[in-house]
């Protein structure tokens, strides 16, 4: 028998949405997206300059990304752009770790210096 989690969420619903954030997590590509993504949005064509992968490869991983909730893409003219998904733990758990990790720590130092560059706001760092 399924029970409903406080949100509405079945028992079952809601372990799938875990297993789908562990798998999205599970890839390191995919971590180093997720720094990217830390302080602004990118397109995918951004994305994948930064990586030696074919651009089919790096479009699998935005899609196993944003099936987990992790980002969420905007249309802005002709580019998709791709962004955290803001006031999730998840997201906000990887970031604590992202900065202790030393592989993710220079991506986000790089996500930070271009949101400066496009006159985005960062977040706020957290304090700790």
């Amino acid at each position: 028998m399924e029970e409903k989690t406080s949100d509405g969420e079945t028992t079952a619903g809601a372990s799938g949405a875990i297993q789908r954030v562990f798998e999205a997590l599970s890839s390191q590509p995919r971590r180093k997206i997720l720094a990217y993504l830390a302080h602004s949005s990118l397109t995918a064509g951004e994305i994948a300059a930064r990586f030696d992968m074919s651009k089919p490869s790096i479009s699998q991983h935005l899609n196993i990304l944003e099936t987990a909730g992790l980002i969420a893409r905007e249309r802005q003219g002709q580019f998709i752009h791709y962004s955290l998904v803001e006031n999730n733990l998840v997201n906000t758990l990887n970031g604590f770790v992202q900065d202790v990790c030393p592989v993710s720590r220079p991506l986000k130092k790089e996500s930070k210096a271009l949101a400066s560059a496009k006159g985005e706001v960062p977040p706020a760092e957290p304090q700790g």
